[in-house]
């Protein structure tokens, strides 16, 4: 089958890499891609959210599976217009995306599945926020209603942290609407699943790093690195949750005449009552997938369309023992104002037999890799043991540089 994968960040060059081992692959075209995705199939220079573009391609290439990988185009409609032109694709109808596209949403399908989930209240101005806050004196999570690529969500230390961030996340657009969320406490994992609107398989239980620095200091990301499998997650674990945690959340959706067919990324917070839901996406995580998918035996073009078509199996999903580690190489004055155009040295030296550089932020510039976003580069190396993984991946590392390369050595270490 001729497919069309969308989008051009790290995720996407995961799996664009994955699908090219499937047999069942005629050909393989990208929009936008990146220069890694460049070397498995042909890239389109198409916006990835220009939705009439996109439809113009999968005519024009006789396309007759669509992926799509990032948040954005589904939230623009992608899959709709996939699906009135009759074309199988993988990920949400637009208004199944707002499980990820709208926290205010989320968070009420949430309560009405009966998932288990932190207290909430949602203002649509920030003084009001501001005066609960005042009032209740308590700190809250604040979170911006909407895309905000990982980084519209603040975890603050005190009430006057959780002003500060109200003032700063409600100016962020006119009419910013804000969630503020009861603060739990415990560690926090992520489940990612194939969701066919019935049935849910879950992949390899990853863990993402989402500050900027080491020992989980700065700003938050939208991830400096990711490990897989977590050992924080057993299988009977991964079923409850999926069970209590994200197949309650499909149904209702159903009840209300949403089917959701793709990726269902559940960010959870493991209390001492329970896994709690902290928010969904609907979509792959990155840099979770970029861990995630060299683990991978099976044939993954084959479970996306099975899952796009209502057929997943359990059986699909096969996966080798090992670990596998990705660390994310950003820009510098990244994730505030990413610099661009910085060239790119030491690609060449990674070995491909265990390690695999995943772009993400990067372009062809005068006759060389370059800088064009705030993460660049995702090192994934595979290996027995995480440690060994680890090892591998930094090794890697070392030996590639840009001007103002930022990267955690800390990686599955905390």
């Amino acid at each position: 089958m001729n497919v069309l994968l969308v989008g051009g960040g790290g995720r996407e060059h995961a799996l664009a890499w994955k699908i090219a081992q499937s047999p069942q692959l005629g050909k393989l075209y990208i929009a936008p891609g990146n220069p890694g995705t460049a070397q498995l199939g042909e890239n389109i220079p198409v916006e990835a959210t220009d939705v009439a573009k996109i439809m113009d391609v999968v005519r024009a290439r006789q396309i007759d599976f669509v992926v799509v990988g990032p948040e954005a185009p589904l939230a623009e409609g992608m899959a709709d217009a996939c699906l009135a032109a009759g074309v199988a694709v993988f990920g949400p109808v637009q208004a199944a995306a707002r499980l990820e596209s709208s926290k205010t949403f989320s968070k009420e399908v949430m309560v009405a599945a009966g998932v288990p989930t932190a207290e909430a209240h949602a203002f649509d101005r920030a003084e009001d926020a501001a005066a609960f806050v005042r009032q209740s004196g308590k700190l809250w999570v604040v979170k911006a209603d909407g895309l905000a690529s990982g980084k519209g969500v603040i975890v603050p230390e005190s009430v006057d942290e959780t002003l500060e961030a109200i003032a700063q996340l409600g100016g962020t657009s006119a009419g910013q609407r804000l969630l503020l969320e009861e603060l739990l406490v415990g560690p926090e994992v992520s489940v990612i699943a194939l969701c066919d609107g019935e049935r849910l398989v879950p992949l390899l239980p990853a863990q993402d790093h989402k500050r900027l620095r080491d020992g989980d200091q700065g700003p938050n990301t939208g991830g400096m690195g990711a490990f897989a499998p977590s050992p924080r997650i057993s299988d009977a674990l991964i079923d409850s949750i999926v069970e209590r945690c994200m197949l309650p959340v499909v149904r209702e959706l159903a009840a209300r005449g949403l089917t959701f067919r793709g990726a269902l990324y559940a960010g959870l917070i493991l209390t001492s009552d329970g896994p709690y839901v902290l928010e969904y996406n609907a979509r792959f995580g990155d840099p979770e997938t970029q861990a995630i998918l060299p683990l991978l035996e099976s044939d993954l073009l084959a479970a996306l369309h099975a899952c796009a078509t209502g057929q997943i199996q359990p059986a699909m999903l096969t996966w080798r023992p090992g670990s596998a580690a990705c660390v994310v190489l950003a820009a510098a004055g990244y994730p505030e104002s990413p610099r661009k155009g910085d060239p790119i040295s030491g690609l060449e030296s990674v070995d491909g037999s265990d390690t695999i550089v995943f772009h993400a932020g990067t372009e062809w510039g005068e006759g060389q890799v370059r800088t064009s976003g705030g993460r660049v580069l995702g090192v994934t190396s595979t290996g027995h043991t995480l440690r060994a993984a680890l090892d591998r991946a930094y090794e890697a590392v070392g030996g590639i540089s840009f001007a103002g390369m930022q990267h955690r050595s800390d990686i599955g270490k905390i």
